[in-house]
């Protein structure tokens, strides 16, 4: 056989060369999409019908305004449930005080650690 004619490889001939193609993956979800959809849980950016993880979403009150009260640093049974048990200040949203009374409360919670009735922090 001259070098011009070379025999054409059938299907069945596997060649012994094999190319390493770089991974590519087969779906356009991010690692997290595809989490949410194996477990079926949907877009968790938007609750449906108005509902969040827990139940029914309450709107948080403020004490203070509700019950008439005024934050006082002598106080210290109603400042400790504003502080988490390492001592650090609750902010607005888990607490639902209001802007006015969580100025108020923070204020009075650092009166009350330097006057030694609420630690600075739990040792």
């Amino acid at each position: 056989m001259s070098e011009d004619t070379k025999p054409v490889s059938t299907s069945t001939e596997t060649n012994t060369k094999t190319e390493k193609k770089p991974f590519v993956s087969q779906n356009n979800y991010r690692s997290s999409d595809r989490d949410n959809r194996n477990r079926g849980g949907g877009d968790r950016r938007r609750p449906s019908g108005g509902q969040r993880r827990g139940g029914m979403f309450r709107k948080k009150v403020c004490r203070f305004c509700t019950q008439k009260i005024v934050a006082n640093y002598k106080e210290f049974e109603t400042l400790r449930r504003f502080v988490t048990d390492r001592g650090k200040i609750l902010p607005r949203r888990i607490t639902g005080t209001c802007a006015k009374h969580q100025r108020t409360l923070a204020t009075e919670i650092k009166r009350a650690r330097v006057l030694a009735y609420i630690p600075f922090e739990k040792k």
